[in-house]
């Protein structure tokens, strides 16, 4: 049973940084390409960043490009997402996902405001 835990969101002032966490389980986890989603209030869920199995190819949409940065530590099943330079456009709940598994976790909720 895939299970993915979401941790590291909170109340960030514009301009600031957090470090979102995801511990998975239930899968193999080195095999598959992790993603991090974002829904913000009244949009649509939407991807935000992905990384293959193997380190190699990572892709972002271009709202974050050059200030997000996925990473994953198979080691401890985890996938990280680091914000920096945040906005309040970048305020939704984040999510993380395992392709190609429909599961989802609780997210964690980010909030960008002064």
């Amino acid at each position: 049973q895939v299970q993915l835990v979401e941790s590291g969101g909170g109340l960030v002032q514009p301009g600031g940084s957090l470090r979102l966490s995801c511990a998975a389980s239930g899968f193999a986890f080195s095999l598959y390409t992790m993603m991090w989603y974002r829904q913000a209030p009244g949009k649509e869920r939407e991807l935000v960043a992905g990384i293959s199995s193997k380190y190699i190819v990572t892709n972002y949409v271009d709202s974050v490009k050059g200030r997000f940065t996925i990473s994953r530590d198979n080691a401890k099943n985890t996938v990280y997402l680091q914000m920096n330079s945040l906005e309040p456009d970048d305020t939704a709940v984040y999510y993380c996902k395992a392709a190609p598994f429909r599961s989802w976790g609780q997210g964690t909720q980010v909030t960008v405001s002064s």
